[in-house]
């Protein structure tokens, strides 16, 4: 079970990564957890710096981790973590936003960047998000201590101003990108230690000390332990995933053969260098909807791995329950077509069957999964994340 340390010990307890930390039992924003683990942080804002001046002891980023225009993310297996700015609304330049949250970042990055050994003056960020509990207290868990960058990023990829539009006007916010040190835990002595402006300290976790002085990233990373997503993995988790996904079954059901480019649509989206050479004629024997290579190593010196892509608009599962799956003879009939340096992809509106899912991985075949709830989150976190803007893909790019 996870961890939760309750309010009363808030002020003398560590920061275990994934442990709860729970508010105040009335629910109001005086017992909010953040300021009382970490006093001084402030009790609202996704940005929540300590210390005075363009110095800080700490900052904290809070993520609600449901904001379907600015989609915060954390990938446990590499230990990246990906966290939008504060300037969320038209009217503002990027950097004059009230908690001053986008002009932390730029100066984090700046020292990042500029050559020297200026590590040493970039605070720790501490990475909360929001945690629902049955009591309805404003609880947090805690993610990780993340220092800026990624290993193999850029200067130009790691902190970068993109535009949106709300209502006709446009603005632009910073996509930053953090790595999450493998330092299970943050010793309450440091956070005294940061507290007393100590720029250097012995109680520092390991992971941090070799990034200040080496600019060694040691990341936080996770196997998952979980190979075979069951159908709640698969299924929409919140009500706007599901109403999207419904959204675009609805659109294709009635002619399914159209769904097999928007599925290869929807697989281009993940990664840039995924190529759709052909979509195939459909087939009685539902043979192969797309081809299609992904790029490897470089732009100029190209090696591609081919893929076949099918496609099943089934009906996404109500209230947990799939009527129709993909099971063992779709998968089978797909793996029968791959061949030397193939690779194969199946996307679903509904989910692949516990069966079929568990053949193709313990059989090790190369076969990449995308159903319904996949479909909902690839859409969402590249802008289609909401029903106007769905319906305006669907009307322009595959009208039927």
């Amino acid at each position: 079970m996870t961890k939760i340390v309750p309010y009363a010990e808030l002020m003398n307890a560590d920061l275990i990564v994934d442990a709860v930390y729970e508010g105040g039992a009335d629910g109001q924003l005086s017992g909010e957890p953040i300021s009382r683990v970490l006093p001084g942080s402030g009790n609202m804002g996704g940005f929540r710096a300590s210390g005075k001046g363009s110095r800080k002891n700490w900052v904290v980023l809070y993520t609600t981790g449901d904001d379907r225009d600015w989609p915060d993310t954390l990938d446990v297996n590499t230990g990246q973590f990906v966290y939008y700015g504060d300037n969320k609304n038209p009217g503002h330049e990027i950097h004059d936003t009230p908690q001053r949250g986008n002009k932390v970042l730029r100066d984090a990055f700046e020292r990042l960047h500029d050559g020297s050994s200026s590590r040493i003056g970039i605070a720790p960020f501490l990475i909360f998000k929001k945690f629902q509990m049955p009591s309805g207290a404003r609880s947090v868990q805690f993610k990780g201590l993340a220092t800026p960058g990624f290993p193999g990023l850029s200067a130009t990829e790691d902190l970068v101003a993109v535009w949106k539009a709300s209502k006709g006007q446009r603005f632009q916010n910073y996509r930053s990108v953090f790595t999450i040190l493998d330092a299970p835990v943050v010793s309450r002595a440091w956070i005294r230690d940061l507290a007393a402006g100590a720029d250097a300290s012995v109680n520092a976790p390991t992971a941090w000390k070799e990034w200040v002085a080496k600019g060694k990233y040691r990341a936080l990373t996770a196997e998952s332990t979980t190979i075979i997503r069951n159908v709640e993995q698969q299924t929409p988790d919140t009500q706007l995933k599901a109403s999207i996904l419904e959204q675009v079954w609805r659109h294709f059901k009635d002619v399914p053969i159209a769904f097999e480019a928007f599925a290869a649509r929807v697989y281009q989206m993940i990664d840039q260098r995924v190529i759709i050479d052909e979509i195939t004629r459909g087939t009685i024997d539902g043979g192969r909807d797309a081809v299609g290579r992904y790029l490897l190593g470089l732009i100029d010196d190209p090696v591609y791995a081919e893929f076949s892509l099918e496609a099943k608009c089934y009906r996404p599962p109500i209230n947990g329950v799939a009527a129709n799956t993909v099971g063992v003879k779709e998968v089978s009939r797909l793996i029968s077509r791959l061949r030397h340096r193939q690779f194969g992809v199946l996307v679903t509106t509904s989910v692949i069957a516990r069966q079929a899912y568990e053949e193709v991985r313990e059989d090790r075949h190369p076969i990449i999964f995308i159903s319904g709830r996949d479909i909902a989150e690839i859409l969402i976190n590249h802008g289609y994340n909401t029903g106007a803007r769905v319906d305006e893909l669907l009307a322009s790019e595959f009208k039927l």
